[in-house]
């Protein structure tokens, strides 16, 4: 243990330290280009405030955010923002001190809008973002970071842009050429030989070492002045500390509150390009890593850090892409790496300002250029070698393009609308008719007799079961009702289960609202089954369908708790129909039960004599699971519902038995404990014969006992058989 912890400490100070020499030059040049529209004479001020802003945002936000390794400093957007800001004011006349109060308060209105974004949960939104956005969103910058480091690779003047550096070899620096190359070889190639040491230190070591080996052939290299091989003396580094923070605090006398109102659209801009620029970092990070960052902890941490790196002078800044993959490569683990960083932001400048000065420009930019190769996500290209996966690697192109030509920002948005694009398309393209089966080939667990089955086999073509799958949404409604339509014409009973539907929209309630209207108009039925009470969006469709109007009492449409009771329902009435004059429910006599027809009377009278009559009002329990009981039942009017009982009071519908059935016969043959509960749906009359009194009656009427038992394995196989054409018609559909 101690030694990961001793592992994990110098891994973080490796990724402090390498992050640091990556962020700090970028955090100097950031702060200059603020300040530099004021005038000057501001350009050292603006150097400070990026090195201030770097050390409070390193100090803060790596502390009190939700993101190991994520490295915060000043950044693109922040110099966009508040460069474009002063440009602006400095048109119009206002003084430069104003200028510079002003944003400050953009900052401070800017980490204040962070803060409240994640205290409000926003962060999380981030968490939707699909994969092709991520591997596009870490292409673009892994190619914007390769491009934007090529110039200084070549040694180029500054100011050069990367098309006018290609075309002008004349202008190339064969020196800082031949410094990046040795510094990304030996970042390339040193995890080969050893992992003791970070790969980008030894990357710019071996950089540092090549400059200083060339210097000992041209003189000139050893000279600050007027070099741009190297960063150079830091601006404003002859200035002192406390100097510097005054100097930012001077003009809090002269603030107008009343400018407020005009500050809030460039802090609200700065605080939203910000947050999307760092939670899209812990986005790669998380890729990279394998790891999950906590969005909104993390937003409050960069709100934190925005108003401190405000508060002493600083500009403020997001999650950086190019220094987290520096913290990365080189061991960091933890988010004590950015608290490191920015503690050596500070102490390089302090301290360290004319070592930094010679770190060679072309080693850095050789080792981004290294990070942004790896940074391209090469298994996306898998996704061309099937059709279904075409139009996703044609998202991760299309944000990659608009980060090159437009921004990053806009390259999120982008992926965003063609990947819900992409998901409207695959749930459009995706059935939501699981599985049709028609009323002749499902039937419900009511035991029927042979007669009834023989009815609802020639009249089940009049019932089809639909069960659908998915979202109905404006996206499916009319998908669904072209798979409805050709039995809308010819079946009276529409069943449509919804146990596995996750969400209902308006659209599709109306074109189901549509559905019961032509059925109603020639006395057909809509019917719902299992209706969800809590689908995974929160909606109790339920209860939305009353909302919505399907499930008024005055429509044609009903609602059933289990397909099983809507079939049951279904098959109630269509037996009725069948048959011209109504049932009676008069009890029936032994002889009127089919297994004992034709058996003479005083055979019968003798084993009428050895049986119990049993009534049972509605609800009441033939029999519960558990019980000790041989006894076989025969129901002479009536119906008995078996369910079985699950979790938490629950219970599972087995089978319903009725007049002129039997049931209990597994205790009945194998004499042990009931399986289930036996419970009387009305007020049902029995015949109750126990295995002792069967026996008994064995020993004198051997025959009636074998068609007895004849009689039970009869019913019992047709039973199966029916269970059996049921299995085969669901796997088959």
């Amino acid at each position: 243990m101690i030694e990961t912890k001793t592992s994990n400490m110098a891994g973080d100070f490796w990724g402090g330290m390498a992050a640091m020499l990556v962020a700090l030059p970028s955090a100097i040049a950031f702060g200059v280009t603020v300040f530099a529209p004021l005038g000057a004479s501001y350009a050292a001020q603006g150097a400070l405030a990026g090195i201030l802003g770097a050390t409070a945002l390193g100090l803060v936000a790596s502390y009190l955010g939700g993101t190991n390794r994520l490295i915060t400093a000043p950044c693109a957007p922040a110099a966009a923002v508040l460069s474009a800001f002063a440009i602006q004011l400095m048109q119009g006349n206002t003084a430069p001190a104003t200028i510079l109060l002003m944003m400050m308060v953009i900052g401070l209105l800017c980490g204040a809008l962070q803060l409240t974004f994640g205290l409000a949960g926003v962060g999380r939104l981030i968490k939707y973002m699909p994969y092709p956005v991520v591997s596009g969103y870490l292409s673009g910058v892994g190619l914007i970071i390769i491009l934007s480091q090529i110039p200084k690779l070549l040694g180029v003047p500054k100011g050069m842009n990367l098309e006018h550096a290609l075309i002008s070899p004349d202008a190339w620096n064969w020196k800082g050429i031949t410094v990046g190359v040795v510094t990304a070889a030996v970042m390339v190639f040193a995890p080969r030989f050893t992992k003791v040491v970070p790969a980008a230190i030894l990357g710019l070591a071996a950089g540092v070492l090549t400059y200083a080996g060339l210097g000992f052939a041209d003189a000139s290299l050893f000279s600050l002045k007027g070099n741009s091989l190297i960063i150079g003396p830091l601006g404003g580094s002859d200035a002192g500390f406390l100097d510097g923070l005054s100097a930012r605090w001077k003009g809090v006398g002269g603030l107008d509150l009343t400018l407020l109102k005009d500050l809030m659209v460039p802090a609200l801009t700065l605080a939203v390009l910000l947050s999307i620029d760092t939670l899209k970092t812990c986005v790669v990070l998380d890729s990279l890593t394998k790891s999950r960052h906590d969005s909104n902890r993390e937003l409050i941490g960069q709100g934190l850090g925005n108003l401190a790196a405000t508060l002493v002078g600083g500009i403020p800044g997001a999650g950086t892409m190019g220094a987290t993959l520096v913290n990365i490569s080189s061991g960091a683990q933890t988010r004590t790496s950015g608290l490191i960083e920015g503690v050596l932001a500070l102490m390089a400048f302090l301290l360290l300002g004319s070592v930094i000065a010679w770190i060679p420009i072309a080693a850095l930019a050789a080792i981004l250029i290294v990070i942004g190769v790896r940074m391209f996500d090469v298994h996306s290209l898998q996704l061309l070698r099937n059709r279904s996966t075409i139009l996703d690697f044609v998202v991760i192109v299309a944000v990659v393009a608009v980060a090159e030509t437009v921004s990053l920002i806009a390259a999120s948005g982008t992926g965003i609308a063609l990947a819900a694009l992409l998901f409207i398309r695959e749930k459009v393209t995706t059935s939501c008719v699981r599985r049709k089966v028609y009323g002749n080939q499902v039937f419900s667990k009511q035991i029927r007799l042979p007669e009834e089955r023989a009815i609802l086999e020639a009249h089940g073509n009049q019932t089809v079961v639909f069960e659908l799958q998915g979202s109905l949404f404006f996206g499916t409604a009319d998908q669904l009702y072209t798979a409805l339509e050709p039995d809308l014409k010819t079946c009276n009973y529409v069943i449509l289960d919804l146990r596995r539907v996750q969400s209902v929209d308006v659209t599709a309630a109306h074109m189901l609202e549509q559905v019961e209207g032509m059925l109603s108009e020639r006395g057909a039925f809509l019917i719902f089954s299992q209706l969800p009470r809590k689908v995974p969006t929160g909606q109790d469709m339920a209860q939305y369908f009353v909302q919505v109007g399907l499930a008024r009492p005055e429509r044609h449409a009903s609602v059933f708790d289990e397909l099983d009771d809507a079939l049951e329902w279904v098959e109630n009435r269509m037996l009725a129909e069948a048959n011209a004059a109504p049932v009676t429910e008069a009890p029936l006599e032994l002889k009127e039960i089919a297994m004992f027809s034709g058996r003479k009377e005083q055979t019968l009278a003798e084993l009428e004599a050895g049986m119990e009559k049993r009534a049972l009002k509605s609800g009441e329990h033939a029999f519960s699971q558990g019980e000790i009981g041989d006894e076989l039942f025969l129901i002479r009017k009536g119906s008995v519902r078996i369910v079985l009982p699950v979790a938490e009071g629950q219970a599972h519908h087995i089978a319903t038995f009725g007049r002129g059935d039997f049931f209990g016969e597994m205790a009945f043959l194998d004499r042990n404990s009931r399986s289930a509960h036996a419970v009387a749906e009305v007020d049902t009359e029995l015949y109750v014969l126990s295995r002792a009194k069967f026996d008994e009656i064995t020993a004198a009427h051997r025959k009636l006992a074998i068609q007895l038992l004849e009689g039970l394995a009869r019913t019992l196989a047709d039973r199966l058989r029916y269970t059996n054409m049921e299995l085969r018609t669901l796997q088959a559909s």
